[in-house]
């Protein structure tokens, strides 16, 4: 029996704040929303035209374990996370539909950054070292190699984009005036010491984190920096097979690098309305339920088994 590819989701029980490029945001109260993960996909910033099955399960499950996982490695670290359960005020139909890909969290007022971490150089970071010995702008030593690890993990943050529009690399200091200086330095230190405690977890279960984003909001009752939105996933993140890592090449992976590259051969890249064809679909699948089951140790199935 195939499985149902949920791209659309409307919910009759609460009202819907937005849309984003995989997940939609539901309002429960002034202070709690209500994340839906959907199983659409995007690369280059464009969504393709149909999804991956039970890619917004994967993507919720495993940013629950992260949490989890981070919580207990980083004692004083602040998560938006409350539960997986959704609230009462949503109906027995509205529940079936969002059943293993929905999170409440706390409503916060988010930074408009992405805090990027990347402890490899791959990708466009590599694309620019070769060109100018720099990253994100930043002098790196030479004689760095493709896929090397940098000798410390990097902080290059973004702007964060309206659906539709590009995020734009910026400096540090830059971030420090979007964000201010107080909050940028706060930012910085959290993105650095999760993406070195999660790498050093992924390493232990036999995946390389080559890089991440990550998204943090603020408390404004408390004044603390929040980790929030989806974290170390397969969407967000690099993620290459530990066993198979060698210096100097492009590397196999558990991401969305797989359909970049079929999207960047087919002469497809930044394209709108581009539909995956269904071998392409299922290796991203195979790929996203591989990293789910080496970094939280069950199937997907057997995660949703126990909700």
């Amino acid at each position: 029996m195939s499985i149902p590819v949920v791209t659309t989701i409307e919910l009759q029980s609460l009202p819907k704040l937005t849309s984003g490029k995989v997940r939609d945001l539901y309002e429960i109260d002034d202070k709690t929303l209500l994340f839906v993960t959907t199983d659409r996909i995007s690369a280059y910033d464009v969504i393709m035209a149909n999804g991956v099955p039970q890619k917004g399960a994967i993507l919720t499950q495993l940013t629950a374990h992260w949490f989890k996982v981070l919580k207990e490695r980083i004692p004083d670290l602040k998560t938006h996370f409350i539960s997986l359960t959704p609230p009462s005020s949503v109906s027995d139909q509205d529940k079936a539909l969002i059943r293993g890909r929905s999170m409440q969290v706390r409503r916060l007022k988010v930074f408009p950054i992405e805090a990027i971490v990347r402890g490899y150089i791959t990708g466009s970071a590599w694309n620019e070292y070769q060109k100018t010995g720099t990253v994100h702008g930043i002098p790196q030593p030479a004689g760095l190699k493709q896929c090397d690890a940098f000798p410390k993990p990097l902080y290059t943050p973004s702007t964060k984009a309206e659906l539709g529009d590009h995020d734009e690399n910026i400096s540090p200091e830059k971030a420090a005036e979007i964000v201010g200086e107080k909050y940028a330095a706060r930012i910085e230190e959290l993105a650095l010491k999760v993406y070195t405690t999660a790498a050093e977890y992924a390493r232990e279960h036999g995946i390389i984190i080559a890089d991440t984003k990550f998204e943090f909001g603020l408390d404004e009752e408390t004044d603390d920096i929040v980790l929030i939105d989806e974290v170390l996933t397969p969407d967000s993140s690099r993620f290459w097979p530990a066993n198979e890592y060698e210096v100097g090449r492009d590397q196999d992976s558990f991401d969305k690098q797989f359909l970049r590259n079929w999207l960047t051969k087919e002469g497809l890249k930044a394209k709108d309305g581009v539909e995956m064809p269904q071998e392409i679909v299922e290796a991203t699948s195979a790929r996203y339920k591989e990293a789910f089951k080496l970094l939280t140790g069950k199937t997907l199935e057997e995660a949703l088994a126990e909700l």
